[in-house]
């Protein structure tokens, strides 16, 4: 507690009335004094007491006690600070200056962190998602100041490698009472290549082109020729040269529906930084122009119209639907002109266009002399080449007139015995069905093996032996209803049964027929969501989900990179529906790789923005702080200058200067008790008044 004694004024009269008499007193003894008048001096003298008596002065002590002034030191701890030599030389700066400043008994140092992404709280579910906004100081030292008074602040020190992203244009948007400094950490003038994505599509029509625009960037400008590859879905790299501090277009095509991953790298310079900022990533989401579907009818039937109906109902489905209703050989005399049936254009259909369908579904068809063998054979390297068929079998199938009896026979997965099972009974799912994303949860589904579905009966099946693919439906005696499989690079699917539209009809309670033949469907015509063995990725806030779809139990654990290089293995858990799932908690915005070695696939899931403008430029700058400690009195250093002194200047002095910062001296303090004794008592002050102009009228009598 320190004391501080002055001399204080409490007139006993109001200022203004009395300085008013003290000047007309004032004014009559400097009248009487030009006069000669006898008894001036004494009569002015107790004029002057009397004035004292009303100014009432007093000696003041305060008790004071002082209060620490407040500096605040805040350390970058961004990811461009993982760059060697920084962390070393930010811990040690660090180090000196705590251990500086802590000498300083009136000195209150407050040490923040800023860069790295909190995490979430312990049991926290709804979070937000990890966005990239840079590197923020200034928003961390703004809430500091909050609770600082502006008049102890003394300073602000910012640990950094000068690549601030929130710093204000102007010092006066800070709002500082006091100098900030900046010490640098890093490097002069070391070479740093960086890729920019100037421009990317979002979305892409699948098997078309779609067009991004690079640039590759060297530190301090320059042009040359540097190698760059670019892989789509973690497969094979296409590479090319490219001549660097120009924009390029590149053409990439999108392969399938759903997001195509494109990871885009350039080789590091002679002397490379770092090669975090070598690398960026596009995502561009695949979507089909239109899907084609072609629907061959054999014959008008019951169900036909549920294919119809389904199938118009998709916006997306372009369908061509015929229905054969008379056989070529079939004359009965009608005149051409007078039919109202057009011929069934077989040519067009099955050798001139029969690759611009996604899709064809043969509805009760069998053989009536419509489709030659040729065109036969022409939709089997259809389907190896990629395409895809879907046969719901009737009654025919059965018979030698089916179209297992066809060259569609070698690629179909089941078998017809030639036998019909009439009788009815309930499709259930099969334990390959279960974990099949087709058939899977399938509403009305039983959630326990064994159990009878809550759907209703079929009447009739064409008996089958499996040959190859996999049964997800089965039937009555244990008989296959639906099978899939794959053929080449294409795809095809078998339903044994003509009676699926009983379902749409409610009989027996009905069921999801929709649902079924539209993943089955949507399976033929390869949408990521229905892969039956697959990995998939999913970002939702602060967590990264892996899920393994697969036909049998796998918990082997996966690989998952984060956008710094980090890996770390995530082990997954069987849920007993083909899905094998684990949870990673994420902080940091970018592009995560998720590898599965053994089955060699991967893929990707993206948080935030996929390149962060944190690796946008890398290198040491002391342009962004420069200017503000300016402004404010401060300035900047280079720690491979050598640490800055620390001194503790008076306000008003000089904050900063070559080797050495100042964080202000303020002095502040609260005062604690107050002491006054008057200077003049006023018994003392009247007795001198009344001597004095006792002595004045006996001079003037005298």
């Amino acid at each position: 507690m320190n004391g501080a004694t002055s001399i204080v004024f409490a007139p006993l009269v109001p200022p203004e009335l009395l300085i008013g008499v003290v000047a007309m007193a004032a004014a009559l003894a400097a009248f009487a004094a030009w006069r000669r008048a006898r008894g001036t001096v004494t009569r002015a003298a107790a004029i002057a007491v009397l004035a004292g008596l009303l100014a009432n002065p007093a000696i003041k002590e305060e008790l004071r006690e002082p209060l620490k002034d407040v500096a605040v030191i805040v350390v970058d701890e961004s990811r461009s600070q993982d760059i060697a030599p920084r962390p070393t030389q930010t811990a040690e700066a660090l180090k000196s200056l705590t251990e500086r400043l802590a000498r300083e008994e009136d000195l209150d140092v407050r040490v923040l962190r800023a860069g790295k992404p909190a995490p979430p709280a312990a049991g926290a579910t709804d979070v937000a998602a990890p966005r990239d906004r840079g590197t923020r100081l200034f928003e961390v030292l703004g809430r500091a100041l909050g609770d600082i008074p502006p008049q102890r602040f003394a300073g602000a020190i910012l640990l950094t490698d000068g690549q601030v992203h929130d710093a204000p244009k102007e010092a006066r948007e800070m709002g500082l009472s006091g100098p900030l400094h900046g010490i640098l950490t890093g490097t002069r003038a070391l070479r740093d290549r960086r890729l920019v994505v100037e421009q990317a599509a979002t979305f892409g029509i699948v098997g078309e082109s779609a067009t991004l625009t690079l640039r590759i960037q060297e530190s301090g400008g320059g042009t040359g020729r540097a190698r760059l590859s670019i892989a789509r879905d973690g497969g094979d790299r296409r590479e090319m040269d490219l001549t660097t501090g120009f924009s390029h277009t590149v053409d990439v095509t999108v392969a399938h529906g759903g997001p195509n991953v494109f990871e885009i790298e350039v080789e590091g310079a002679p002397g490379e930084l770092t090669m975090a900022n070598n690398r960026a990533a596009v995502v561009i989401n695949g979507v089909r122009d239109r899907l084609r579907v072609l629907l061959v009818s054999g014959l008008p039937h019951a169900g036909e119209r549920v294919w119809r109906n389904l199938l118009k109902a998709d916006p997306a489905v372009d369908l061509v639907h015929f229905t054969i209703l008379r056989p070529p050989e079939k004359q009965d005399g009608t005149p051409v002109n007078e039919l109202s049936l057009i011929a069934f254009p077989t040519r067009e259909l099955f050798e001139e266009k029969l690759d611009d369908f996604d899709l064809i579904i043969f509805d009760r068809y069998h053989r009536r002399g419509v489709l030659p063998v040729n065109y036969l054979n022409n939709i089997v390297k259809y389907v190896r080449d990629g395409g895809a068929i879907l046969e719901a079998g009737g009654p025919a199938l059965a018979t030698p007139l089916g179209l297992f009896r066809t060259p569609l026979g070698e690629i179909l997965p089941l078998a017809p015995t030639g036998r019909m099972i009439e009788q009815t009974f309930r499709a259930d799912i099969t334990d390959a069905g279960r974990r099949h994303p087709v058939t899977a949860h399938l509403p009305g589904a039983p959630e326990t093996q064994g159990a009878e579905p809550a759907w209703g009966r079929w009447l009739r099946l064409v008996e089958a032996e499996t040959r190859r693919g996999v049964v997800v439906m089965k039937g009555a005696n244990d008989r296959p209803v639906l099978a899939l499989d794959r053929v080449g690079k294409g795809r095809i699917a078998q339903l044994l049964t003509d009676q699926i539209w009983l379902w749409a009809r409610g009989f027996d309670g009905g069921g999801p027929q929709a649902e079924l033949l539209r993943r089955t469907a949507h399976w033929l015509m390869k949408e990521p969501d229905l892969e039956e063995n697959d990995l998939r990725a999913e970002i939702q806030g602060q967590r990264l989900t892996v899920t393994r779809q697969s036909l049998e139990k796998d918990e082997r654990p996966v690989t998952v990179r984060s956008p710094s290089g980090d890996e770390s293995e995530l082990p997954l858990v069987d849920r007993g529906d083909g899905r094998a799932t684990g949870v990673i908690t994420i902080t940091d915005p970018g592009l995560y790789r998720i590898t599965d070695a053994e089955k060699n696939k991967t893929v990707f899931a993206a948080a935030g923005t996929l390149n962060p403008i944190e690796f946008a430029d890398v290198t040491t700058t002391e342009k962004v702080l420069a200017p503000l400690a300016k402004a404010t009195g401060g300035g900047t250093f280079w720690l491979v200058d050598g640490m800055p002194d620390v001194r503790r200047p008076q306000p008003g002095r000089a904050m900063s200067g070559r080797g050495w910062l100042g964080l202000r001296a303020n002095g502040d303090y609260i005062v604690r008790g107050v002491n006054q004794i008057p200077l003049l008592p006023a018994l003392l002050a009247l007795l001198l008044a009344l001597g004095a102009m006792i002595w004045a009228w006996r001079r003037e009598g005298g």
